[in-house]
């Protein structure tokens, strides 16, 4: 029986212990988490607040931001980025220039890193020519962009085209400058 004793006592002594050595362990690195961060040190750990230590010189100082802010805020940037590149075209033509091609590539990586969105691409021409025929060359340029996101690796159910040919002019002039900033393609996200 007394050892019976001894056993339990013993068993008893030992739970005791892991459970001290294990809360202390607990307990240190939760202060470390807690330790605000050194003047001028930005800390970056999943959850936490990213803060900038304040300026001088009447600058403001910017408030904590939650990571899933920040990413928000970047893909939102990202996303109006994407929607402000325009591809132009030459008089009387639907070929991408380098140029174009260039901003498709670089529209085709944004649309590979966020495989869900999908875009209307807008073909506008400048006023000259006829109504029937700016639409259909407003239709082609749409189409070639299109068609260059597809031989990029986009899947075509996610782009749609539209033509608005000379209607909603980026620029209502009625000069070459006026034209050539008409002659494009838009994107938009849906």
């Amino acid at each position: 029986m007394r050892n019976g004793c001894r056993f339990a006592f013993v068993l008893m002594a030992l739970c005791a212990l892991l459970i001290i050595t294990g809360c202390a362990k607990k307990a240190v690195e939760q202060a470390k988490e807690i330790t605000p961060p050194q003047t001028g040190v930005t800390t970056e750990q999943p959850g936490s607040m990213q803060m900038e230590t304040p300026k001088t010189g009447g600058e403001s100082v910017a408030q904590p931001q939650t990571q899933g802010e920040t990413r928000k805020t970047t893909l939102e940037q990202q996303m109006a980025s994407f929607e402000e590149n325009d591809i132009s075209f030459d008089f009387d033509r639907f070929d991408l220039t380098p140029e174009a091609r260039k901003t498709l590539a670089d529209k085709a990586r944004f649309l590979n890193t966020h495989p869900k969105m999908k875009i209307r691409i807008e073909g506008y021409s400048d006023e000259r020519g006829t109504q029937e025929y700016n639409l259909a060359l407003g239709e082609r340029r749409a189409k070639a962009a299109l068609d260059y996101l597809v031989f990029l690796g986009i899947g075509p159910d996610r782009i749609a085209t539209i033509s608005y040919g000379e209607e909603k002019p980026l620029d209502p002039g009625h000069n070459e400058t006026a034209w050539a900033k008409n002659r494009r393609a838009h994107f938009d996200i849906l």
